[in-house]
């Protein structure tokens, strides 16, 4: 059990990210966008290899062009000048590729959070009252807002910078054991001590961010019912009780936001400053095996090693990086398709209110309105019957409760004719609402007869 620092009342436990919620949130891309995903697949393969291509030139640039040009009186530069320019090439390459794909996965990105959108709307309007009178407005919005823009961010920013990372990582690798082993070996050494702390840092810092998720929505919810209820906590003047719940919740979200991004912005530093140990290492133990002539290290080597270097190690820090707004997306998912799964509300009836009027003394069911509702009736012979509409109200034996277990009214019989006035008095929650609510059948009665 770990206590965030500041409100010691908040506690917290790590929290793990769930597998299913970030396959099922794949499928959104997969599925709709299979051809366009593969070509920014290839795209960022092109670009991350025109990026570890030009580091390797380096070294061709250094020991077969540069050092022999250095060594003669009157050198000729027209073979340097090729190598440049096809180095040139190969960078403007790996440009186009990463600004198609970049541009590609925003259209992606934007395309699936049009689709669940659309798909968390419909939900709701198949949903019950009794979801709505459960959950705040605030925080059902922060389903559409907050939620769906971590979404977009990781759609569009950290997959494909985790895809084009391991890609790089991949080929920088294969550079380096092809220039030398020895020096590839040290590198090595000093990513798994990255990925060691990655480990350690971005654990204690992801069950942070899913909390936070949470504690947004909490907040959003609550600010909204304030908002409403301005009038009402003016009246009743509770302005120092809202106040007081607000500082709460309020300090809860501080807490654990506090606390994520502690651990996020502590890793960077640590992964720059490892880098840069890494950096020197290679130059000094480069120097010295190039000096004592082993491994056939040249400057060139030496060279192309300090920038494969750093560009082995900087896709592990963006990943480390990403790792937080991926887990923040994952826990959004979550609750919305937590919206998404919710039991829609079932049709049992089986008497509708349809438009009717009288031909021939008999009330008879019509498509168009004329004033007259009548309840229609099926009877398992397969006869209809109709019954004109007075707004005669009766309430029979009724129990009804919001939990199967509690049940709020019991036994409640009461008549209301047609063109009478009735009014319920009572104290708050002695059911007043329920019973509008149980007329209009936004709820189901538990026993007895409406």
């Amino acid at each position: 059990m770990i206590t965030p620092k500041g409100n010691r009342n908040v506690a917290f436990t790590k929290q793990k990210v769930n597998k299913d919620t970030l396959k099922r949130l794949l499928k959104y891309i997969t599925v709709d966008y299979k051809k366009t995903l593969i070509f920014v697949v290839i795209c960022i393969i092109i670009s991350s290899v025109a990026g570890v291509a030009g580091s390797v030139f380096i070294e061709i640039l250094i020991d077969d062009y540069i050092t022999p040009l250095s060594q003669v009186e009157n050198p000729v530069f027209t073979g340097l000048l090729k190598i440049i320019g096809v180095m040139a090439i190969i960078y403007v390459i790996g440009i186009i590729t990463n600004f198609v794909y970049n541009r590609k996965m925003i259209k992606i990105s934007q395309g699936v959070l049009k689709k669940i959108r659309n798909e968390m709307f419909e939900k709701m309007q198949h949903l019950p009252i009794k979801y709505f009178d459960t959950h705040t407005h605030g925080e059902i919005m922060s389903y559409y807002t907050n939620d769906t823009d971590t979404l977009r961010q990781m759609i569009s920013q950290s997959l494909p910078n985790v895809i084009s990372s391991i890609i790089t990582i991949v080929a920088v690798f294969c550079a380096m054991v092809y220039l030398n082993i020895y020096m590839t070996v040290l590198v090595v050494a000093v990513v798994i001590l990255m990925l060691f702390i990655v480990a350690k840092v971005g654990g204690n810092a992801s069950g942070y961010f899913i909390k936070q998720q949470s504690s947004i929505a909490k907040e959003n919810g609550y600010i909204e019912e304030m908002i409403n209820g301005q009038k009402v906590v003016k009246v009743f003047c509770h302005e120092e009780e809202a106040e007081i719940d607000f500082d709460k919740i309020n300090d809860e979200l501080c807490d654990v936001s506090t606390n994520a991004n502690i651990f996020a912005n502590i890793l960077m530093p640590i992964m720059g400053n490892l880098g840069q140990l890494q950096y020197v290492l290679v130059a000094m133990i480069g120097g010295a095996l190039a000096v004592k002539g082993i491994g056939g290290v040249t400057i060139g080597v030496i060279a192309s090693f300090l920038q494969l270097s750093k560009s082995f190690t900087m896709p592990i820090s963006q990943v480390s990086q990403q790792l937080n707004s991926i887990i923040m997306a994952i826990a959004g998912a979550e609750r919305i398709f937590k919206l998404i799964d919710e039991e829609p509300e079932k049709d049992e009836g089986y008497v509708t209110l349809v438009n009717a009027k009288y031909i021939n003394n008999v009330l008879t069911e019509v498509p168009e309105r004329t004033g007259i509702w009548a309840w229609k009736h099926p009877h398992k012979d397969g006869t209809l019957t109709y019954e004109e509409l007075k707004g005669h109200v009766e309430f029979f034996n009724v129990d009804f409760g919001y939990e199967p277990d509690k049940i709020v009214l019991h036994d409640v019989s009461l008549y209301a004719k047609p063109g009478q006035k009735i009014a319920f008095v009572g104290a708050t929650g002695a059911g007043k609402t329920t019973i509008t609510n149980l007329i209009n059948r936004f709820y189901d009665i538990e026993d007895g007869k409406i």
